[in-house]
């Protein structure tokens, strides 16, 4: 929101001195950030002159300057007549003009321009004549700024105007004009009495409420006035559209007659562009009150209007020239007894009913609309404009009748016109809601002490009604404050008014018996593993394409169908949300090796999305209010699983090269490794079974799972075409896991053992199995046999040889053996061993060699 200082000071008592930059301070102090600060945004000298002569002169191009001579008195220091080439053709000997004389700046949006002297179509023009553009005060830039239309009417001004006067000030364009950014709670500062009003909060400046004035001098509601009905068959939430119409009629006005100069300005200052006296207006009200009004010609509306939503099939030009298609959601303004849509209410206007330069009469609707149903619909139609940016935020409910007096009054005074004494005013808007709040709440929130008196005195300040009983307050808040709805908004109040500079930096205890929970201890400890592993972490964007799954090899259309599928996606290309994290790290992979990464570790900690089953759509409930336990029920039963994985993904080498010798690429044993340390971290005992699943290579896939069966995930390394077709290195290996089983079973009671300090006793035993047995089951049988007091047992040797039958290979494991309350002796061990290899032998038929 910009605000003119000049326009400010009408409504509140900003000392003379004060500056641009001052006062925003202050509004900041309130909650108002600052956004900017703006000037006329030109640097003298700029001189009112007085054109003496103007000659056409054709040229080669077809076009035809003017060569001018232009008295700028003693601006230009020798008081001769100034000479300068003007391309535009609206004015004519004896104008007075604004002429920016060399050395002077305007800005443009290309940044500052230095005007000097310079050659151009044969002469020396030593300065410029300008236009309305080009010195930031409207939108004209083929016509010359001629002040004796601009000042029209007033013949004391014009008088006194000489050639050699500063123009600068004359223009305001040496005042100064305030933007603050207005948060979405605060919509009654989308306008100049908003603002006023927190400055005077701010600095204790008083402030004048034009409104009260404004009020008293509006006529009461009568009933001749022109019909309007209020049918609202869809209310959001319980609320009608609108519950409050204030329509005032003008009529025989000049619509051609030009705004007023000082008007003009104060629009362009606050970033509108003057277009005509009934739209100037309207803006000019809006702006100045906060309350958005709308102007139809009378003489195209058949009454009565009636509000009312849209019905299925209409359409509305607006005054865009668009051809909307209307959604039975949208707020209309319809005239014909409700047959004719003529505006989408609070949002735009309709073509058909637009104030034109044949119109005489005007009608001036000031209503309330309810602000959910405004937000939607302008952003159902892409159509966001001043008036909706204010009613969905919430305007003033008790407003309509000032802003629309306020607009009659300057239609009257400037366009010429006669106000009828009718006024329709229907509808009752609903009073603000009380609230109540114990007197020392805000003091137990925020941690300052306020004195009962002090929190009293700034809900007063904010215009609310408060009353005391006992130690509990109840606040009515004021009709231009619809975010005031609950305690803790009435505390934001205070605190913010008190000053939140007064608030102590201070850091808060943390109550005791809270922390971080087991799923998030889970989440950190792996991470930390895999970073000390040596590995980098990687987030990813869930979205991926069907095409992304062809590349990895798997099932297409077991995929799509477990798949949640985006109404809106980023990108055409990626409609649907990945269920596994491979599917989306690989182009984090493959973005690191393009720019010269070429041994990477990579691991990303993510969720994926598994739609599997039967699935029942969400129901759906109106913004704002709570729906019931059931309907929430069915909104979690409708959203798909969302389990969270982590990935890995290694290419390259794995131990680097150097001084110390060649490196060694990763491989299968590294992911197993990393998978082996995680479960070892969380406290979870788990197996690896070679498995053949896409996207690994079916001879180097191991599935990874507990103790009891339940599958944790796989790893291995990329089947050869998943590699080429994603454009990953050669031998690229990785996995995901479900870290959502890992941290599960890690909830379990980990048993702690006792250290003991007898000797250990170590046995290797060479075992020759099939092929298609795996170490894995070896190992697994020999723990088993071996029972409690084996500690650990680990495989040092395969081998596959001469000395062995075609089709088998010996494993070598070395058994370590330890008692907690004794030395084992050298017979027990024997027979500790020959149990664990009968078990390897019963269960895999392997033979000790």
């Amino acid at each position: 929101m910009r605000v003119p200082v000049e326009w400010l000071r009408e409504y509140v008592a900003v000392p003379g001195d004060a500056r641009g930059l001052q006062i925003a301070a202050d509004l900041v102090s309130v909650g108002l950030e600052e956004e900017g600060l703006h000037t006329g945004g030109v640097t003298g000298p700029l001189v009112v002159g007085r054109v003496l002569s103007r000659d056409p002169e054709p040229q080669k191009n077809g076009k035809t300057i003017n060569w001018c001579t232009v008295d700028v008195g003693d601006a230009n220091g020798t008081g001769d007549p100034q000479g300068i080439v003007c391309g535009a053709h609206n004015f004519e000997p004896g104008d007075l003009v604004v002429v920016i004389l060399p050395g002077g700046v305007l800005t443009t949006p290309q940044g500052p321009l230095e005007v000097s002297a310079r050659k151009t179509y044969g002469h020396v023009s030593a300065g410029m004549i300008c236009s309305e553009r080009e010195l930031g005060i409207g939108d004209d830039h083929d016509g010359i700024l001629v002040l004796s239309r601009r000042f029209a009417g007033d013949d004391e001004l014009l008088t006194r105007l000489t050639p050699g006067t500063d123009a600068i000030p004359l223009l305001g364009l040496d005042r100064e004009t305030v933007e603050v950014n207005v948060t979405p709670d605060r919509g009654y500062c989308f306008s100049v009495r908003g603002v006023a009003r927190e400055y005077g909060h701010a600095t204790g400046a008083t402030f004048t409420d034009p409104v009260a004035a404004l009020d008293a001098q509006a006529p009461e509601p009568t009933d001749g006035g022109f019909p309007v009905e209020l049918r609202d068959d869809a209310p959001i939430r319980g609320r009608d559209g609108c519950d409050r119409y204030v329509a005032r009629v003008v009529r025989g006005i000049d619509v051609s007659a030009p705004t007023p100069a000082w008007m003009a300005a104060r629009l362009t200052k606050a970033g509108m562009r003057p277009i005509s006296l009934p739209v100037d207006v309207t803006n000019y009200v809006m702006l100045g009150l906060g309350q958005p009004l709308h102007a139809f010609d009378v003489a195209t509306l058949d009454a009565p209007i009636v509000v009312r939503r849209a019905r299925e099939g209409e359409r509305l030009t607006t005054l865009d020239g668009a051809d909307r298609a209307l959604d039975t959601g949208d707020l209309l303004i319809t005239d014909r007894g409700g047959d004719r849509p003529v505006a989408i209410a609070g949002v735009m206007g309709g073509a058909q009913t637009e104030v034109a330069s044949g119109t005489t009469d005007v009608l001036i609707e000031a209503a309330h609309f309810e602000p959910v149903s405004i937000a939607r619909s302008a952003r159902r139609h892409k159509l966001p404009s001043e008036a909706s940016r204010r009613f969905e935020r919430g305007v003033d409910t008790a407003l309509a009748t000032a802003a629309a007096q306020l607009a009659v009054d300057l239609l009257v005074e400037h366009g010429g016109g006669v106000a009828d004494p009718e006024v329709t005013d229907v509808g009752t808007p609903a009073a603000p809601v009380p609230v109540s709040m114990p007197i020392g709440f805000p003091s137990r929130i925020v941690g300052v002490d306020y004195a009962d008196t002090e929190v009293v005195t700034v809900l007063e300040a904010i215009g609310c009604a408060v009353t005391r009983d006992a130690d509990v307050l109840t606040v009515v808040p004021p009709t231009w404050r619809p975010d005031l709805t609950t305690a803790a908004d009435l505390v934001e109040e205070v605190a913010r008014i008190h000053g939140y500079d007064a608030i102590p930096s201070l850091l808060p205890t943390p109550p005791g018996g809270s922390g971080l929970t087991h799923g998030q201890r889970t989440r950190r400890l792996v991470a930390d593993v895999l970073a000390g592993l040596g590995l980098s972490e990687v987030w990813s964007a869930p979205f991926v394409g069907a095409d992304r799954y062809a590349a990895l090899g798997l099932d297409v259309d077991a995929e799509e169908a477990r798949s949640v599928r985006l109404a809106n996606p980023l990108s055409d290309e990626q409609p649907l949300m990945r269920t596994r994290l491979l599917a989306t790290m690989v182009d984090a992979l493959r973005r690191n090796v393009a720019r010269g990464t070429r041994d990477v570790a990579l691991f990303e900690v993510g969720l994926v999305v598994d739609a599997s089953g039967e699935r029942q759509p969400a129901p759906t409930e109106d913004v704002g209010v709570r729906p019931s336990d059931e309907t929430l029920a069915a909104i979690r039963a409708a959203v798909p699983a969302q389990p969270r994985h982590v990935g890995l993904l290694m290419a390259g080498d794995r131990d680097r090269a150097g001084w110390w010798g060649p490196g060694r690429a990763a491989d299968v044993t590294d992911v197993l490794e990393v998978a082996r340390a995680l479960a070892e971290a969380l406290g979870v005992a788990v197996r690896t079974v070679a498995d053949t699943v896409a996207p690994f290579h079916p001879g180097r896939c191991a599935r990874v799972e507990l103790a009891d069966g339940t599958v944790v995930g796989h790893v291995g390394e990329l089947h050869p075409k998943v590699v080429a077709a994603l454009g990953l290195p050669t031998r690229t290996v990785g996995g995901e896991l479900d870290l959502d089983v890992l941290s599960r079973a890690a909830e379990a009671t980990v048993q702690a053992r006792t250290l003991t300090t007898f000797p250990m006793a170590q046995s290797d035993v060479a075992l020759v199995v099939d092929d298609a047995v795996t170490a894995e089951s070896v190992e697994a049988a020999l723990r088993d046999g071996a029972g409690p007091s084996l500690e650990s047992v680990s495989l040092f040797d395969v081998y596959h040889g001469d000395q062995l039958p075609p089709g088998r290979k010996s494993l070598a494991y070395r058994l370590t053996f330890r008692a907690a309350d004794r030395t084992l002796t050298t017979d027990e061990v024997s027979g500790l061993r020959d149990s664990a290899v009968a078990a390897a032998a019963s269960r895999t038929g392997a033979v000790q060699r």
